[in-house]
């Protein structure tokens, strides 16, 4: 039986705010336990929420961006549930009437089309703390610094059929709230982490299976991982005669695997009633148009610039265009260079590969945009070849100064007079007599390769520092 799967995701993106949603504490990832939660997150008798503003300028900036309907009447609510790093006994959320209503966005498929999913809804909502196993000997400890932390839930529909697709979809989230500036994105540092409801069901049948919801994946690799190991599972159980049950499970990133964690609540488990203790937010037409005023040129829109302005592939500029961060390099770089192709190459080359070496963000890259057009404006103007902009991007990428300043301590300026390079290639033909003559009788179609020996010695020879080119072209007309 051929199978299909159905899966749907809420994605908790951690909002960029400097203070928690209800409350004044900060919000600064990695300070000491329980050093950023004052009265109101601890829960204390007779504190009282007050609303962020900045929170919901930020949900509706994200609404706006997906092309979603802006609520301009929500309400919080509570959901009640004992845990212990959630003091109230309750967390405040919506339910029936988020900021953000029913949006679109794009993803492109790995075989280049695109797929529109349909976004449900985007709540507020207020972040639980954290709970501490190790170092208490048997206990458990309690950390309450994100307690309060502003969070918005992003929930699609059902409408992703693979791993791969949700995958696409968590980076286009991941990109239009990184571009929006409402979240730094981090997915190790929990400001980004998503639930993956999935279930199998035959192909063409329209009811849906029985899903299961995987919590709290937070890399996009894991989240391939997580959905497509428990797609083959529900798959393997259900033809074993076996049944689905609805339930929460976790994925262990050491097992490669998801194992239960306990049968899933209903929506009606949670109680939901309307947080007597926070007005509803009411905003105007002339709000929401202020806030829109202020979006940014966003992914979609970038990709098509690039290619309009710069001259770009449909490829170049999608993987540029991908993340802000990258965006914003590769103008800062091309600015200083005046070539757009030859600063895409390198960023998506060489300095791509670095960064993939050492698991680095373009932001955390050692060379910085200036540092790397300054490079590649060397290379342009022939002042050093390609091999030799790779030494000094290595060089650099190592602290050990700017382009012109290794250069010169290099000594990698490269050689560019005809003459220079005439005698250079004139030792190599007297050296290699019997290869001269084997190229001279070899058909077309195989000189092409032969070639590359007599460039290879000439670049030998001249240390690496001859121009590829004028070494090619008075090769080919001496061995003509």
């Amino acid at each position: 039986m051929e199978w299909e799967a159905v899966i749907g995701l809420e994605v908790h993106v951690q909002l960029a705010t400097k203070s928690k949603i209800f409350s004044g504490a900060a919000t600064t990832f990695g300070a000491e336990p329980n050093t950023q939660a004052c009265a109101v997150d601890l829960a204390m008798p007779g504190m009282l929420p007050v609303m962020n503003e900045e929170a919901v300028r930020m949900a509706v900036m994200f609404g706006l961006a997906i092309g979603a309907e802006i609520n301009t009447r929500s309400v919080f609510d509570r959901k009640n549930y004992f845990y212990p790093d959630l003091p109230k006994g309750y967390q405040i959320s919506q339910l029936d009437h988020p900021t953000v209503k029913q949006g679109k966005l794009d993803i492109q498929l790995e075989n280049g089309e695109k797929k529109t999913i349909t976004v449900t809804r985007a709540h507020l909502e207020e972040d639980a703390g954290k709970s501490l196993h190790e170092d208490f000997h048997g206990m458990t400890g309690i950390d309450l610094n994100r307690a309060g932390t502003p969070l918005l839930e992003i929930v699609s529909e059902p409408e992703l059929r693979s791993a791969k697709e949700a995958v696409a979809y968590l980076r286009k989230l991941h990109s239009i709230v990184t571009y929006l500036g409402i979240s730094d994105g981090d997915m190790s540092q929990g400001s980004m982490r998503c639930d993956c409801n999935v279930s199998v069901r035959p192909k063409g049948q329209k009811e849906f299976g029985v899903r299961t919801e995987i919590k709290n994946v937070n890399s996009f690799r894991f989240v391939e991982k997580a959905i497509q190991g428990e797609i083959e599972r529900q798959i393997d159980l259900i033809e074993e005669g076996g049944k689905v049950t609805q339930e929460t499970r976790l994925y262990d990133a050491d097992k490669d695997n998801t194992r239960s964690m306990r049968s899933k609540e209903f929506a009606n488990d949670y109680r939901y009633f309307p947080d007597p203790d926070l007005l509803p937010i009411e905003i105007d037409d002339a709000y929401i148009e202020a806030v829109r005023s202020t979006l940014p040129e966003l992914p979609e829109q970038k990709l098509a610039r690039f290619c309009s302005e710069y001259g770009l592939s449909d490829y170049d500029a999608g993987v540029l265009a991908s993340s802000r961060a990258q965006a914003d390099y590769f103008e800062a770089a091309t600015k200083i260079v005046g070539d757009a192709k030859l600063t895409a190459n390198w960023i998506m080359g060489e300095l791509a590969k670095r960064l993939n070496q050492n698991s680095l963000d373009i932001s955390q890259s050692p060379v910085t945009a200036e540092g790397l057009g300054k490079l590649l404006l060397r290379l342009k103007d022939n002042t050093i070849n390609g091999k030799a902009a790779k030494d000094v991007l290595e060089a650099m990428w190592n602290g050990e100064g700017e382009a012109d300043e290794i250069i010169e301590k290099k000594g990698l300026i490269a050689v560019t007079d005809d003459s220079a390079i005439e005698a250079f290639v004139d030792e190599v033909l007297a050296n290699n007599a019997a290869q001269v003559e084997q190229y001279k009788a070899a058909d077309e179609a195989k000189r092409g390769k032969m070639i590359g020996f007599f460039v290879g010695q000439t670049m030998k020879i001249s240390k690496g520092k001859a121009n590829p080119q004028q070494v090619n072209e008075i090769l080919a007309k001496k061995l003509s």
